[in-house]
Order: structure tokens, then C-alpha cells, then sequence
């Protein structure tokens, strides 16, 4: 069984596999492979609804964790970390709609939407990975917040 504080390797094991799927099921269309494509893009897809589960499940039942490092890495971590919440938001609905109209064979609007869906999904993937790393790995994240601040707990 996982553990709650597991999470976030499981979240970024979850994006890195979407990345993956993301850029073979690009490969396979550029190859016009479209069998291939919809078979990669609906694992991504998949893997994504996966991901959001997990990461509901992280944010609702684990503790916060701050970024730990000072200095000019830490406006990198923010930076990275505000475009990457602020697109990841967009992902659901662009991903979902265009998948439908892939699958509805609507082609010629399915790549109008592809155009902006798949440069942001990858990029959401990666620095989804990045985060963690940053957070959990390279640079020392300060302890887990507790549950209420101590200086507002009664004596």
C-alpha cells in the first residue's frame, strides 16, 4: 500500500509517464500513424486522470511542504512552480476537449486544439517533475507545515 507522504514521487513518476506517452503519440502522428497516436494520447490521458486523483488525494490528506532554499534559486522554484499551476488548470478541459474531438473525428478542429493542448500538457508534465525535484529532492524543503500554527494553539 502507498503512503500519503509517497505521493509526490508517485505524482511525478505519473508525470513523467505522460510526458513519455505525450511525445510518442506526437511521434506516431508526425509518422501518420493515427492508430498509434490515439492509443499513446488516450494512455497520457489516462495517466493524467490518474495523476489528478493522486494529487487530490496528496493535497486533501498530506502535509505542505515549503520550498527550503534562499537566494536566486528560490524565485526560479516560483516561477516555475506559478506557470505550472497556472496551466495545469488548463490542462483538464483542453486535454478533454481535445480528445473528444479526435475521437468524434472531427480532425481539422482536433489540430487547432492539439496546437495549443500539446506544447502546454508537456509542459505541465515537465515542470510537474521539476517541482518535485526542486521541492523534494535537490534543495532541502523546510519540514511539513503543521496542522494549526503553535502561537495560535491554546496553552
Amino acid at each position: 500500500m502507498i503512503e500519503v507522504n509517497e505521493l509526490p514521487a508517485v505524482n511525478a513518476t505519473l508525470n513523467a509517464v505522460a510526458f513519455v506517452l505525450l511525445l510518442l503519440g506526437y511521434r506516431a502522428i508526425r509518422q501518420r500513424r493515427e492508430h498509434t497516436h490515439k492509443r499513446f494520447m488516450l494512455a497520457a490521458f489516462g495517466v493524467s486522470v490518474l495523476f489528478l486523483v493522486s494529487y487530490v488525494t496528496y493535497h486533501t490528506l498530506g502535509e505542505e511542504r515549503r520550498f527550503g532554499a534562499q537566494g536566486w534559486i528560490r524565485g526560479v522554484y516560483f516561477f516555475i512552480l506559478i506557470t505550472h499551476i497556472l496551466l495545469a488548470a488548463t490542462v483538464p478541459v483542453l486535454a478533454s476537449v481535445t480528445l473528444y474531438l479526435g475521437l468524434r473525428g472531427r480532425i481539422s478542429t482536433h489540430r487547432r486544439w492539439a496546437r495549443w493542448t500539446f506544447p502546454i500538457w508537456v509542459y505541465v508534465s515537465v515542470t510537474g517533475v521539476v517541482v518535485y525535484l526542486m521541492l523534494h529532492q535537490w534543495y532541502g524543503a523546510s519540514e511539513a507545515l503543521p496542522a494549526s500554527p503553535s502561537h495560535l494553539s491554546a496553552p
